[in-house]
């Protein structure tokens, strides 16, 4: 009796025991597991911590997928943009040479032919030229070798010095000297050195669409009219030819050089007035930021630090703005009277002011500018 007692307190001893091992163990895992999430949570914090961030960093991060796809798909589908845009180009000027050009010749009386054929063949020179130059010309790009490069910040892409003004493009995937936009009608950024193509050709391209619009609102009317007639009449003929047999059924009313004519001129009144439009807004758009002496992206930085430098009692003065006037001067490259002949109103393959890598007073500036930071 007394050997079965002391085997069951030596079995209970040992069951003791072993419960407190597991304890012992189970609280060590807890607290190694503890000290694993103090450690991750710790190296995370060091790594992602920057005292900048806030919302919108973290909504940027978020986005960053769908930032890399659109990227992408822009950069492939560039040369689809440019061939829409030279297609639907050369539609508009084959119907005007094809369909209205003998109209005009037939109807209208010597001085407005010659002011037609004068205005209509400049506009056209201009857009081409613009268009062409902003496809091949380079936006600029700082220089490999940046020994003597001076930059005012680290591009966190390149891992490369940025001289003032130049912005990273994600689609491109370089650095760009004063950087206003990736374009992907022209599959090419807007940059230093074809800033002034890309607004040329916007301008003449909104022109030229202005023109044809008010030059062939009377025809369009005619041809929506008469494009209606065409549907009553052969809705009429359809039901007389329900009532016949097949080999009297009465010839169409109208032909098919008929029928092309009319709508050709719906479809250039159509597509003019929406380009003028939409291409008339962003023309306004960038003449404003031409004016203020700014690009696209510096237009939301300018906003930021204006603000932020309001709610410390300071007024934002940008450094690259000359005024009104001298604005515009610069950013067309007119530095005497004549160059608003030679140079904007003709076409012209002149350089900007400036290498985009340092920004000195233009020589056409008269005025000096105000500093960076006032109080």
């Amino acid at each position: 009796m007394r050997s079965r007692q002391r085997v069951f307190a030596a079995v209970m001893r040992l069951l003791l025991k072993c419960l407190r091992l597991g304890r012992r163990r189970r609280f060590k895992l807890v607290r190694q597991a503890e000290q694993l999430w103090h450690y991750g949570h710790l190296c995370l914090r060091s790594l992602l911590y920057n005292s900048f961030t806030n919302g919108d960093v973290v909504l940027d991060s978020l986005f960053e997928p769908i930032y890399w796809l659109v990227d992408h798909v822009t950069r492939w589908f560039g040369v689809v943009f440019v061939a829409l845009v030279i297609g639907l180009t050369s539609s508009i000027v084959a119907i005007v040479y094809i369909c209205l050009l003998p109209l005009i010749l037939q109807t209208y009386t010597p001085a407005w032919i010659c002011w037609h054929l004068a205005y209509g063949h400049w506009n056209l020179i201009m857009i081409v030229f613009h268009y062409y130059m902003a496809i091949t010309t380079s936006p600029g790009h700082p220089p490999q070798a940046k020994n003597d490069l001076t930059g005012v910040s680290i591009c966190r892409k390149c891992i490369a010095p940025k001289p003032a003004r130049t912005h990273h493009c994600s689609i491109c995937n370089r650095c760009v000297l004063k950087m206003d936009h990736h374009c992907p009608w022209l599959n090419n950024c807007v940059g230093h050195y074809n800033h002034r193509y890309f607004f040329s050709f916007c301008l003449f391209m909104t022109m030229g669409c202005i023109y044809c619009s008010i030059s062939g609102w009377e025809m369009f009317r005619n041809a929506y009219a008469a494009i209606e007639r065409m549907k009553l009449l052969e809705k009429e003929r359809l039901q007389v030819a329900a009532n016949q047999t097949y080999y009297q059924t009465p010839p169409p009313t109208f032909s098919f050089r008929q029928r092309a004519f009319h709508k050709s001129v719906v479809y250039l009144w159509v597509l003019c007035s929406s380009v003028a439009l939409a291409l008339g807004a962003l023309t306004l758009w960038h003449a404003a930021l031409i004016t203020r002496g700014e690009t696209s992206i510096e237009r939301h930085i300018n906003k930021k630090e204006r603000q932020r430098l309001q709610k410390k009692g300071k007024v934002f003065r940008n450094p690259y703005n000359y005024g009104s006037w001298d604005n515009w001067k610069v950013f067309l490259g007119v530095d005497m009277p004549r160059h608003w002949f030679t140079r904007v109103l003709l076409p012209s393959p002149h350089l900007p002011h400036g290498t985009g890598l340092s920004w000195d007073l233009p020589p056409c500036v008269t005025n000096q500018h105000a500093p960076l930071l006032a109080i």
